[in-house]
């Protein structure tokens, strides 16, 4: 160690003219403070916008929904065409329907998953038959005329008569996705109940 003149030790070699920077103890200068900023700032960032997609939709719009759906009455047994099942979206209507092989559910009490705002909101009012089978959510997953599922695999099958379980379990059960030219069934009161009360 020498003395630089001004009262100051330094190390030989260290060529940072006494400053004393990455000795022991001491912050790191330059470089090394830099990095940890803009690692901070990067975590930040990534924070802001996962609040940003996530956190703000349960925000006025999203809770006055929530609430709106769970004043709704439980809906009365009845079969779907495609286009019957599309108004039930979650924005032209604040019931959410959707299809899995061949069976409509309402899914309306998990509109944070399913509502326009959800991560499977692709799936509301459509038959999400194809993307669950193929674990796929583009538009790609979903047809615009009936899909009888003829050429998904035995495996891909299989995964949608699971996904068809859990949402026996999890919603209720509405009525069926009729094939074009398939007249929808009539349902009596009783039916529509004593269904309800099983599910529960």
């Amino acid at each position: 160690m020498a003395d630089d003149g001004d009262g100051r030790l330094r190390t030989e070699g260290s060529g940072d003219g006494g400053r004393g920077g990455g000795g022991a103890g001491e912050p790191p200068v330059g470089g090394g403070m830099l990095l940890i900023v803009g690692l901070l700032a990067l975590g930040l960032l990534a924070a802001y916008r996962l609040y940003l997609r996530w956190g703000t939709r349960s925000g006025p719009g999203g809770a006055a929904r929530q609430s709106q759906a769970a004043a709704l009455p439980r809906m009365k047994r009845r079969d779907f065409s495609l286009e019957q099942l599309r108004e039930f979206d979650g924005t032209r209507n604040p019931r959410i329907l959707l299809a899995v092989n061949g069976k409509v559910f309402d899914v309306t009490k998990g509109s944070k998953f399913y509502g326009p705002e959800g991560p499977y909101g692709i799936f509301a009012g459509r038959d999400a038959s194809r993307g669950l089978a193929t674990f796929c959510l583009d538009k790609d997953a979903l047809r615009d005329e009936y899909d009888d599922l003829s050429d998904l695999n035995a495996v891909q099958m299989e995964s949608v008569r699971e996904w068809e379980m859990q949402f026996k379990e999890k919603y209720d059960y509405v009525g069926r996705l009729l094939k074009p030219g398939e007249e929808p069934s009539e349902y009596t009161d009783e039916e529509d109940t004593k269904d309800h009360t099983k599910q529960e």
